[in-house]
């Protein structure tokens, strides 16, 4: 693998760049602190402007690193969402992935545009064999825009997760790529 870090990214109408201090306003108002948004993520909503400020402080130490994957979604000068590659296993060559979006954006095709234009970058400029991601078996939406860029269904976790939002568990879908399924889709 050739770990190159969050590269910008450019899409038909969207860039992909790493977030930056100055995005915590968006971000916030936008879909951190949206319990709609956050309803079956491993994350509970930010509280405060100073809690996404302080995640994204965070961010800048990751950003550093080669093998750090985590790109804003920016469209018409602002960021709309995120998207990340986390647990990269650089032996394996695998790396799961993880999103998500301002509500006023769902549904206009902005995620998977997003997604496949990271799949492109992980298996034709990073060498990644896998990419895989999970998603609630009660959100088929995520799991839609996953089929829709070649993500192939490999089983459920029975009550794999315990949701934060409401404290019920949840059967989690696994969906992965492989390079070649990829490549065999050019």
């Amino acid at each position: 693998m050739l770990h190159k870090g969050s590269q910008v990214i450019q899409t038909e109408r969207l860039t992909l760049r790493p977030f930056r201090v100055s995005d915590a306003e968006e971000m916030f108002c936008g879909w951190a602190n949206d319990g709609e948004v956050t309803r079956f993520l491993t994350w509970t909503p930010h509280g405060s402007i100073e809690e996404t400020r302080a995640f994204l402080l965070a961010s800048e130490e990751g950003y550093k690193r080669a093998d750090y994957y985590h790109w804003a979604l920016e469209y018409e000068g602002g960021a709309i969402g995120d998207i990340c590659v986390s647990s990269v296993d650089t032996h394996s060559q695998s790396g799961m992935l993880g999103y998500c979006m301002a509500k006023k954006f769902w549904g206009q095709g902005f995620m998977t545009e997003t997604l496949k234009a990271v799949l492109k970058f992980c298996f034709e400029e990073v060498g990644f064999h896998r990419i895989y991601s999970v998603h609630s078996a009660q959100n088929p939406a995520s799991g839609r825009v996953m089929e829709k860029c070649g993500l192939k269904y490999e089983g459920t976790l029975r009550d794999g997760f315990k949701l934060h939002s409401t404290g019920e568990w949840t059967d989690i879908d696994v969906r992965a790529i492989l390079k070649e399924d990829y490549l065999k889709s050019l």
